[in-house]
Formats: C-alpha cells, sequence, structure tokens
C-alpha cells in the first residue's frame, strides 16, 4: 500500500487512505478467493499478515457504523434475535451485520476464519464461539489468563507462548501450505516498530500546550489497530509526530479556536455516537483530553523473532492487568500528562472497564488528589447516554479544578 500514499500528504489524508484501503482490499481478496479474517483488536497480527490472510477488525468496523449514527438499527435487529442488550454494544451490532451484511458504513466482506485473542475483555470469548458457530468457520483462539497479582507470572506467559504452535498449525491446516516463518519474523520487526511510533506520537499529549486533543487520537487508533503489521502504518505515525513537533515549537495546542486551560484524562472507550458532542463540551471549557489508556494498549514491545517476548508482550497489556495494575497505569499517564482532572465513561457495553472504576477512582483521588467526575454512557448504543447529564458533569469537573 505503500504507493497509495507520500510524504506530501498529511497524516490524516494518509490515515483516510489506508484504513479505506484496508478495507477494500480485504473485499477485493474475498471476491478473489482469498482468505479473509475477522479478528479481534489486540490479537497478535503478526500471524495472519504472515500467511497473507487478509485481516479486518470488528471494532472498527461498529465504531464506524456508531458515529455515523447507524448502530441503533444493528443493535435491535440483534435484540430482536435474542441478544440481552446489557452485552457488549460492538458484540451486537457486529452479530446483527453478520446477517444484515449492511450498514451505514463501510461494508465489511465475511470472514473465512475468525481469531481473537481474549486479553481486553471475556466477552470476545461467547461473541467470536457465535460467529464461527452461525458462518461454520475456523475460530482461532489465543487464551490469555488474568494476571491477579502485581507482575505476569512466568506460568502465563508459557502458556501463551505454547499456543502459539496450535495457532501456527491451525493456519497450516486453513491455508494447506507451511507457515512462513521469514515473513513472519519481517512482520514481526514491522510491527513492533509501529507500535512504537504509534506509541510516539500519541505521547506528544505530554506537550504543554499538547499539540493532540485525544478526540483526534480516538481516530488515529483505527490504524493502529487495523495496520499494525504494514509498513505503511509507521509511515503515518511518523508523519504524525512530526506534524506535532511542529505545533509543539510553534506553541499551538490541538484545541482548535479554543485555549488550553484544563487538561484531562479520558478513562474508558470513546462514547461513538456522541463523539462530537463530548469533544464540543470539553473544548468550550477550555479543557483538552490529554491522558489516555490507548497510547500504551498498542505499545506492544517485543523483541522480533522471540516467541517468549511476543506472548508476554499480548498477556501483559492494560485490559489484562490486576487492579493494583490497572491504577499504577493510570496513575502514571496523569503524571507523564499533567492532567488536572480525570472523566470516566461509565460506559455500559464495557463492564471489563466499569466494574473497576470505582476502586481505580477511590484510589487516584487518594494518592493523587485528583478531581474526577464519571458520566453515562456507551461506546456504540446512543440509547444509554444523556447529553444534560454529561454537560452537568463535566461542569462540575472544572468547577474543582478551578478550586484548585
Amino acid at each position: 500500500m505503500l504507493d497509495v500514499i507520500n510524504d506530501s500528504m498529511t497524516s490524516k489524508e494518509m490515515l483516510d487512505i489506508l484504513v479505506a484501503k484496508n478495507m477494500e482490499d480485504a473485499r477485493q481478496a474475498k471476491k478473489n478467493g482469498g482468505l479473509v479474517c475477522w479478528s479481534s483488536s489486540i490479537a497478535p497480527c503478526e500471524f495472519m499478515e504472515a500467511m497473507d490472510i487478509y485481516t479486518v477488525y470488528p471494532e472498527n468496523h461498529v465504531v464506524g457504523i456508531a458515529a455515523r449514527k447507524g448502530a441503533p438499527e444493528l443493535l435491535e435487529y440483534a435484540e430482536r434475535k435474542g441478544y440481552n442488550n446489557d452485552i457488549c454494544g460492538y458484540a451486537r451490532a457486529n452479530l446483527a451485520y453478520m446477517d444484515v451484511q449492511h450498514c451505514v458504513s463501510e461494508e465489511m466482506p465475511l470472514p473465512d476464519v475468525v481469531f481473537f485473542c481474549n486479553n481486553i475483555c471475556e466477552t470476545l470469548v461467547k461473541w467470536y464461539e457465535n460467529l464461527a458457530k452461525e458462518l461454520n468457520v475456523p475460530c482461532i483462539c489465543i487464551d490469555v489468563p488474568f494476571n491477579q497479582g502485581d507482575t505476569v507470572t512466568e506460568e502465563n506467559i508459557r502458556y501463551v507462548e505454547a499456543q502459539f504452535k496450535q495457532v501456527i498449525a491451525q493456519l497450516e491446516d486453513l491455508t494447506g501450505r507451511p507457515f512462513n516463518y521469514e515473513k513472519f519474523y519481517e512482520v514481526q520487526k514491522i510491527a513492533a516498530q509501529n507500535a512504537n511510533d504509534w506509541y510516539d506520537a500519541t505521547m506528544m499529549c505530554a506537550a504543554t500546550p499538547s499539540p493532540l486533543n485525544g478526540f483526534n487520537m480516538f481516530n488515529y487508533m483505527a490504524l493502529i489497530v487495523c495496520m499494525r503489521g504494514r509498513e505503511e502504518c509507521g509511515v503515518t505515525f511518523r508523519k504524525l509526530k512530526q506534524e506535532l513537533q511542529e505545533m509543539v515549537d510553534k506553541g499551538e495546542s490541538g484545541l482548535k479556536g479554543a485555549e488550553e486551560k484544563y487538561r484531562i484524562m479520558w478513562d474508558g472507550i470513546a462514547c461513538w455516537p456522541y463523539l462530537s458532542h463530548t469533544y464540543k463540551v470539553l473544548k468550550n471549557l477550555g479543557c483538552n483530553m490529554v491522558g489516555s489508556t490507548y497510547p500504551s494498549a498498542w505499545a506492544l514491545r517485543y523483541t522480533p523473532g522471540n516467541m517468549y517476548e511476543l506472548a508476554k508482550a499480548y498477556t501483559s497489556m492494560g485490559n489484562n492487568l490486576s487492579l493494583k495494575g490497572q491504577i499504577d497505569l493510570r496513575e502514571n499517564i496523569i503524571k507523564e500528562t499533567k492532567c488536572d482532572g480525570v472523566v470516566m465513561h461509565m460506559n455500559r457495553s464495557c463492564k471489563m472497564c466499569d466494574f473497576l472504576q470505582y476502586e481505580v477512582g477511590q484510589k487516584l483521588q487518594e494518592d493523587l488528589n485528583i478531581p474526577i467526575t464519571t458520566f453515562d454512557g456507551d461506546q456504540a448504543d446512543p440509547r444509554n447516554y444523556s447529553k444534560a447529564q454529561y454537560e452537568t458533569r463535566i461542569e462540575a469537573l472544572v468547577e474543582m479544578m478551578a478550586d484548585r
């Protein structure tokens, strides 16, 4: 895909072209008899890339649908089919799309295989099992134990590493050819570098004022999800970092047309159906969202060719950390990005995050003496969000930050 972007483009232009091209390539592959995979967002893309399996991401796909206000139709379809509205909105919308195969966003080709890693949540297990059963396609799973203690145990890492051999065997059966270890190594080098480029670019938020508004970071996240194993991904993030550095040198803020008075950390997934509203309320009050767990979520660091380190990277990521690990992660982010307050999205779709937030928030206040507010919302279902509540909660947070 390097032929479709060039250095004269902005990083935003590159982003838009590459995300669309990734889906178009998958559609063309499907038409031409190639294999298409539906994958969870932080599964080891290195394996699929090594075997030239075109991979698309249901979570990314539903984000596009939800942001374009097209989720209700799919959510209601899933509920009529028997899926309770307490289930993750991403899962419900995707399970509906599997049947209707039409939406307001890009059309996503049906998979020949589904692949997931439950390091981000356990909902994926039943979600992807149901996809595999209803579509009659293979389901490849990497099961990652939750890290109960302060550190990732040797047993957990070895358990995940052992599963990599099974994934390779399953891919050889699926494709009918030997696993391409040479390409696997090359993809690891690219993916590891892209993870670093993503982290470096997004952590430019630490500058004062921040050149990157965190809601723009949410948009760039689509690329690190769908193309982490491709060179074009790193080209885009290096371009983004260059653009942000130029803004830092000029003292420009990522809040276009507004002064950065307060810096906040956003805890949780974006409220995609109301992304514009959540951003504008903060902007109008001089709040810039500079802290987020997303930069570190895809900063998967390992030595290419080292399967043990690869297993450790996928076992050690944010959502799979203990309560203490979750708290330490957020405290470091708040300190690094110099946040004045925290906004916690009590996302009805994401029980993994929500059920920890009360204790996490208490500890952040206790350790850092930082004001925190919460609001009820959803990553995909607009029925679970109130504009009035959000506005009131943000105004209260600003008052607390101003008092300090």
